[in-house]
């Protein structure tokens, strides 16, 4: 089974010559045997030296010594950093009403106000109250309160979900010729379920009509020229917050084997292989798809972690919860194990 880039189940990575189009692989291995990383002088481990695709190019790069790093070789036609053009994203309008359309919010400035000021008035009230009772109740996220900031922080996930072509979606969605709905049943999980509790999926719900008023996490996606796309808490952000959920199109493992994709989660992994299900949010997704993961072979990499990724049973359905493990202060960039169930996910290089 060869299916790339899934997170907490992944493989090892293609080499180029398994995946060139015929058309492309026309020169002999003899004409690239001395190609050396434009980066590190390095020839070693050929498997994962890309040729860049420019005209009359053809200088090499470690997938490992790009910035950001390629987790595997990619399908098609690759430039490099001497022929790409790819510059710093281009930032999203600092516009309510472009933010309001793009994330589909209908509500005025001022109904988000007086939302706001009830909403936390009520969360105090009920966040003390669970914690009272039991101290293991997830929480939902405490929007930032300053209406310009969390306008910036919007903007910054819509440049980051302009940049690579996905568009906003908050849930998981259902796509024809994909998995149904109806796929998604979390009794088929082989060892079973974790099933999230009567309040906890009430605090999940509130989080999801915050957001859909406009009153989103407090996090910041920020470009960074050695980790690509990457999210920071831009308020304190307390243990066992819900952070969001990992949002996408869902569809059949069997069905993306061969996919090229380096954010697909595992949503279902089912007694029956063809019967598994991971979410896709190449093209619809949401801020989920930039938090980045943690190195598992450092332990510098291990001690980034601040997240957790769950798998619960929500009234049958599988979902897939992003969750503060610790006291996260402000200014602190997220992590996560990528690895959480199977280990391959190939994390060695990360930063």
């Amino acid at each position: 089974m060869v299916v790339l880039g899934r997170r907490t189940q992944a493989p090892k990575p293609l080499s180029r010559s398994q995946i060139v189009d015929d058309d492309s692989d026309s020169a002999s291995d003899s004409e690239y045997g001395d190609v050396s990383c434009e980066e590190c002088g390095s020839g070693d481990s050929p498997a994962e030296l890309l040729l860049c695709d420019g005209c009359n190019c053809n200088r090499g790069y470690h997938l490992f010594c790009l910035r950001p790093i390629l987790v595997h070789v990619p399908k098609g036609k690759w430039f490099g950093p001497c022929c790409s053009k790819n510059k710093k994203p281009k930032s999203f309008p600092l516009h309510q009403t472009k933010i309001s359309d793009f994330f589909r919010i209908k509500r005025s400035a001022e109904s988000l106000q007086k939302i706001n000021q009830d909403n936390r008035k009520r969360r105090r009230r009920a966040s003390s109250l669970v914690m009272s009772k039991k101290k293991r109740r997830l929480l939902p996220f405490s929007p930032t309160e300053d209406h310009t900031r969390r306008m910036q922080q919007m903007a910054s996930l819509a440049t980051a979900l302009t940049a690579t072509g996905t568009k906003f979606s908050n849930e998981l969605t259902y796509r024809p010729r994909m998995a149904p709905r109806s796929a998604n049943c979390a009794a088929l999980e082989q060892g079973g379920m974790q099933v999230l509790l009567k309040e906890d999926i009430e605090t999940l719900n509130l989080c999801k009509s915050m957001m859909d008023r406009g009153e989103c996490p407090p996090l910041m996606v920020v470009f960074d020229p050695q980790e690509g796309f990457t999210v920071e808490a831009d308020k304190f952000i307390r243990d066992l917050t819900i952070i969001t959920e990992y949002a996408g199109d869902v569809d059949y493992l069997k069905n993306r084997e061969n996919d090229d994709g380096d954010s697909m989660m595992t949503l279902l992994s089912a007694a029956n292989p063809s019967k598994s299900l991971v979410i896709c949010p190449d093209k619809h997704g949401n801020i989920a798809r930039f938090v980045n993961g943690i190195n598992n072979h450092t332990p510098d990499g291990r001690k980034k972690q601040n997240l957790k990724c769950v798998r619960y049973d929500v009234n049958g359905e599988s979902r897939v919860l992003l969750i503060a493990n610790r006291d996260i202060p402000k200014g602190e960039r997220l992590y996560y194990d990528y690895n959480g169930y199977e280990n391959e996910y190939p994390t060695e290089h990360f930063v």
